[in-house]
């Protein structure tokens, strides 16, 4: 397994992938990684000859008061990860690799980028599309994996991807939980156990929504209110948001008949969390 820091080693190194006849996949990442990053890298080595993964924390998606500089920085424990599922490749760049002196371009996805996380992290996807965009122009993959925990990101992503005529798939993974039903997330290193217990709320609030829906119930507010008064039992769980969309767009929708996104953020402890969950639309039936 290569483990390369420079665009120029990188380029060459999957030069070489490609010419031996290997599609390659490719799962960008900020590190701290964790078993839902390793079913991402698990579905590019099913899909694909070659698998990249990129390891760097992105500045310019954090803002000045976020967690950039304290957000966890595990090389050494990554690489045995990504070496045990036989990755191709790690691309582990310093910041003045991406953003050299004197950088100015950013990608601005419009409208969009402004929804859900976007709302609340002024600037966020405009540092994630930029960054993402980066990366594909360096990786040039033939497929490229994220989580559906990141539906908002993802969302972003596909519209960025169709809008520049990037020649790739973009391929969405299901999100993957722990045994009781919290995401996992690289955030999740920051709750204490008593955090830890509280933050199962957001999932226990999407299933809700789920029971709801399975009961008939598909008008948005009587489901919003009911994921709410879940998280309303903790005082200490400060809401961010809790919104059903449009999966595609990211907008508000009055209810869930085609088909919906349900997405939660909060502040459980010093960690912000999101999860989500599809509302399939419902079976058309046979013609």
């Amino acid at each position: 397994m290569l483990i390369l820091r420079t665009i120029a080693d990188t380029r060459a190194a999957l030069a070489g992938l490609r010419a031996s006849g290997k599609s390659v996949g490719f799962v960008p990442t900020m590190g701290a990684l964790h078993a839902g990053h390793i079913s991402l890298v698990r579905a590019a080595k099913s899909a694909c000859g070659a698998v990249v993964v990129s390891i760097f924390v992105n500045p310019t998606q954090f803002a000045p008061n976020e967690d950039f500089s304290k957000y966890p920085r595990t090389l050494e424990s990554d690489r045995a990860l990504l070496e045990a599922e036989n990755v191709d490749l790690i691309f582990a760049p310093e910041p003045a690799e991406m953003y050299p002196e004197g950088a100015t371009t950013f990608v601005e996805v419009e409208e969009i980028q402004d929804r859900l996380d976007g709302a609340s992290r002024p600037g966020h996807f405009r540092g994630v599309a930029t960054i993402v965009a980066k990366l594909f122009h360096i990786v040039a993959p033939d497929k490229a994996f994220f989580g559906q925990k990141d539906a908002a990101q993802v969302a972003v992503l596909r519209r960025m991807v169709r809008d520049l005529n990037f020649d790739l798939d973009l391929v969405v993974c299901p999100t993957v939980r722990e045994p009781d039903g919290l995401a996992m997330s690289s955030r999740n290193r920051y709750l204490s156990p008593e955090d830890r217990r509280r933050a199962l709320a957001l999932s226990q609030a999407l299933r809700t929504v789920e029971h709801r829906v399975a009961a008939g119930v598909l008008d948005a507010a009587p489901l919003i209110d009911a994921a709410l008064s879940v998280l309303a039992r903790d005082p200490e769980i400060r809401l961010d948001f809790l919104r059903i969309v449009d999966p595609d767009t990211l907008e508000d929708l009055p209810d869930v008949n085609r088909g919906a996104l349900v997405a939660v953020a909060a502040w459980v402890g010093p960690a912000r969390l999101i999860d989500n969950i599809l509302i399939p639309a419902p079976d058309s039936g046979s013609e």
